[in-house]
C-alpha cells in the first residue's frame, strides 16, 4: 500500500464519504481512514435522509456530484414531501431508509471510485514539520504523508456514552472513541476544542408492538426521488419502498415517570457537561421545559425492510435502561414492547468553527480541513454538505489551487458554512429554511439549476451527468420563453400558469396543457412543475434577486486577512473583539456577526475605501 497521497480523509461517516469522493473526483489521490469498514455511512441515529432544509441540502449534494441523494434513493423504504401545506419554497423531501442498504451502497460507491483507497485503521496523530502539517500516523505507527488532511470524526473525539448514571467510552454504541486523535488536535496542533452532546432513542422489536393502537402514516405515491440521476444497476437497492410509519402520543404517566426519576438523569445531575441541541431535545428536556404539555408525539419508523427493529423518534433519552422499559409501558401499543437497543446520550469533542473559513479550511493550518460534527453541527445532511466542500477544497489545495466558497445566496450549504464561521456556536448547529434569506431562490426543486454548472466547471460533476442536466435546462429555458410570449384566449400562457396558484394539478390549468409543448415522461412533468413554481413566485423572485445583488455588492468589499481593526476609530469593544476573532473575509460576512452594528459596518467601509484609494495612489514620492 502507498504511504503518500494528495488528500487524507479521517472518518467515513456522511461527511467523510462525501469528502473522499469529492477529492477523488477532482483527480486527487485520496486515502480514507475508518475505524470499521463495515460501518461506513452508518446511520447512527434515525435511518432517514432529508427533512426541513436537510432535504434541500441532500439535493444540493446530488447536484454537486455527491453520493448521498443517489444512495438514499437506493435505500428508500418511504418517501414524503414535508411542508406541503406551505409554499413550494420550503417544501422539503424526506426519505426513510434501510440503514443496512444505505451503508452497503455507500461502501460500494467508495470502493468503485477512482483515485480512492479505503483502509480500516485509526488515525491517532499528525506529522508536523516546521509548523506545517505533513501527514497522519495510525495506531500501528505507520506514517502516511499527504498534501492536505480532512477530519470528519463525528461524535468519536473523546466520545462518552451515558446510560443513566453509568458511562462508557465510545464513538457510538459498538465503536471505540477516538481519544488519541482528540489529544493530537488540542496538543500537537494546538486547536481549541469544546464539548457537545447529542442522543438517540431506543429501538424496539416490531413483533412486540401493537400497531392497531397507533395512527398509520403511509408513504406518498408520487415518484419523487432525491437524485437527479438514475441509480446505477450495480448499486444495492431496496424492493419494498412504501413501508408505513406510525404515530402515537406519550402520556401524562410517561411525563410523571420521567419527573420522578430525574435523579437518575445524567443531564440533570451535572454528569453531562456537553451542550445539547434545543431543536432536538431529550425526552427529559421536553418534560422539564414544557410542563404544560401532557403528551408528546412519537413516530415509530422502520430501520429497514428486512429487520424487525423500529426507531422511536421523539423519545431520545439518557435515563437508565430500567426506566426506559417503564416509560414504554405507559405508551399505547408499546406496553409489551421489547427494547432491542437502549437509548443513550453521547458527549464528544468538537473544534470551534471560528478557527476555519467558509471553505472549511483551518486558519492556522491552510492544508487542514474539517467537516461535520467536529465543526459543531448536527445531522447527516449538514455533515455531508460540509464534507463535499472540505474534500473539494482539500483537493484544490493539494493541486496548488485556491479554495472556493459556496455563496449563501445560491445554496443552503453556503448558508450553513457562513453561519458556522460568523455565529457563536453554543449548541449543535442545525439547518432550517428560516436561516436562508433567499429561500425563494434556493428551493429543493431547482438545486441542479443553481449548482450543476458551477460543479461541472470545477470538475465535481462528471460529463455524463452534466449532459443530462444541460438537456433538461435547455428544454426548460426554451419552453419558458415560449409560454411568456404565446397567447391563448387573449392572455399569455405564463398568465394562465399564474392562475394555478402554484397547484401542480393539470386540471387547475385553465388552458390546454398541450399548448405548453412539454416533452413526454418525467422530464415533461418536471418542466411543468418548474414553470408553475416560477410563475407562482413571479415578482417575488425579482424582489429577492435585488436583495441578492446588494449582498453581492457587499461581498465584493473584501477584507484582507491582515486587516488592522484596532486602527478603525469608533468600533465598539464587542464588535472589535468579534471582528478580530472571526476575521471576516468581506463586509457581507461582517454584517452578519452578532454585535456588529450598521454604523460600525459603515466605519469599516470608510476605512476600506481609504485603504483602496491609498493603494491606487501608490507610495508617496
Amino acid at each position: 500500500m502507498k504511504n503518500t497521497y494528495d488528500v487524507i480523509v479521517i472518518g467515513a461517516g456522511h461527511a467523510g464519504c462525501e469528502a473522499a469522493l469529492a477529492a477523488s473526483r477532482l483527480g486527487a489521490e485520496t486515502l480514507l481512514f475508518t475505524i470499521n469498514l463495515d460501518h461506513i455511512g452508518q446511520m447512527s441515529c434515525n435511518p432517514c435522509i432529508g427533512g426541513i432544509a436537510k432535504g434541500q441540502v441532500a439535493r444540493e449534494i446530488d447536484a454537486l456530484g455527491g453520493a448521498m441523494g443517489m444512495v438514499a434513493d437506493a435505500a428508500c423504504i418511504q418517501f414524503r414531501m414535508l411542508n406541503r401545506s406551505k409554499g413550494q419554497a420550503v417544501w422539503s423531501p424526506r426519505s426513510q431508509c434501510d440503514k443496512t442498504c444505505y451503508r452497503t451502497a455507500m461502501k460500494l460507491t467508495l470502493e468503485m471510485a477512482k483515485n480512492l483507497d479505503v483502509i480500516q485503521s485509526e488515525a491517532v496523530d499528525f506529522i508536523v514539520e516546521n509548523n506545517v502539517l505533513c501527514g497522519v500516523v495510525n495506531q500501528f505507527g505507520e506514517e502516511f504523508r499527504c498534501k492536505s488532511v480532512v477530519i470528519t470524526t463525528g461524535t468519536f473525539l473523546n466520545g462518552l456514552l451515558h446510560f443513566g448514571m453509568r458511562s462508557f467510552s465510545g464513538g457510538r454504541a459498538g465503536d471505540p472513541a477516538a481519544t488519541e486523535l482528540s489529544n493530537a488536535l488540542s496538543g500537537r496542533l494546538g486547536l481549541r476544542l469544546g464539548r457537545l452532546k447529542t442522543g438517540t432513542p431506543p429501538r424496539v422489536l416490531a413483533k412486540t408492538i401493537d400497531f392497531s393502537a397507533m395512527e398509520e402514516q403511509a408513504s406518498e405515491h408520487e415518484k419523487e426521488m432525491f437524485s437527479h440521476w438514475q441509480i446505477p444497476d450495480a448499486m444495492p437497492s431496496t424492493i419494498r419502498r412504501r413501508l408505513p410509519c406510525y404515530g402515537v402520543y406519550s402520556t401524562a404517566e410517561t411525563a410523571k415517570l420521567v419527573r420522578d426519576n430525574l435523579m437518575e438523569a445524567p443531564l440533570y445531575q451535572g454528569k453531562i457537561k456537553g451542550i445539547g441541541t434545543r431543536y432536538c431535545p431529550s425526552f427529559e428536556d421536553k418534560v422539564v421545559r414544557f410542563p404544560h404539555h401532557e403528551r408528546h408525539l412519537l413516530y415509530l419508523e422502520p430501520e429497514g425492510e428486512y429487520t424487525g427493529e423500529y426507531y422511536l423518534n421523539g423519545i431520545s433519552t439518557s435515563l437508565p435502561p430500567r426506566i426506559q422499559h417503564m416509560m414504554l409501558k405507559t405508551v399505547r401499543g408499546l406496553e409489551n414492547a421489547v427494547i432491542s437497543r437502549y437509548a443513550y446520550a453521547i458527549e464528544y469533542d468538537f473544534v470551534f468553527p471560528d478557527q476555519m473559513r467558509r471553505t472549511c479550511q483551518n486558519k492556522r493550518y491552510p492544508n487542514l480541513f474539517t467537516a461535520g460534527q467536529i465543526n459543531g453541527t448536527s445531522g447527516y445532511e449538514e455533515a455531508a454538505g460540509q464534507g463535499l466542500v472540505a474534500g473539494f477544497n482539500a483537493a484544490r489545495f493539494a493541486a496548488g489551487q485556491p479554495p472556493e466558497e459556496l455563496p449563501r445566496s445560491t445554496s443552503y450549504i453556503g448558508v450553513m458554512l457562513d453561519d458556522l464561521v460568523t455565529k457563536e456556536i453554543t449548541e449543535p448547529y442545525r439547518l432550517f429554511t428560516s436561516r436562508a434569506e433567499y429561500r425563494l431562490h434556493i428551493r429543493q426543486d431547482n438545486a441542479d439549476l443553481r449548482l450543476c454548472e458551477w460543479a461541472h466547471d470545477r470538475g465535481l460533476l462528471p460529463d455524463e451527468k452534466y449532459r443530462l442536466f444541460v438537456a433538461y435546462r435547455d428544454g426548460l429555458e426554451r419552453i419558458t420563453q415560449m409560454v411568456k410570449t404565446e397567447k391563448y384566449q387573449g392572455r399569455t400562457l405564463w398568465d394562465h400558469l399564474k392562475q394555478t396558484g402554484g397547484d401542480f394539478a393539470p386540471e387547475k390549468l385553465d388552458c390546454p396543457r398541450e399548448l405548453l409543448h412539454l416533452p413526454d415522461g418525467a422530464t415533461g412533468e418536471r418542466i411543468y412543475r418548474e414553470l408553475v413554481i416560477a410563475a407562482h413566485y413571479d415578482g417575488y423572485l425579482d424582489r429577492e434577486a435585488e436583495g441578492i445583488r446588494k449582498l453581492s455588492d457587499l461581498e465584493m468589499w473584501t477584507i484582507p486577512h491582515d486587516f488592522d481593526y484596532d486602527a478603525v476609530t469608533g468600533l465598539g469593544s464587542e464588535a472589535l473583539m468579534k471582528l478580530k476573532k472571526i476575521a471576516p473575509v468581506s463586509l457581507a460576512q461582517a454584517s452578519r456577526i452578532d454585535g456588529v452594528t450598521p454604523a460600525e459596518l459603515a466605519l469599516l467601509q470608510i476605512h476600506l475605501s481609504r485603504q483602496l484609494r491609498e493603494k491606487e495612489a501608490g507610495p508617496r514620492q
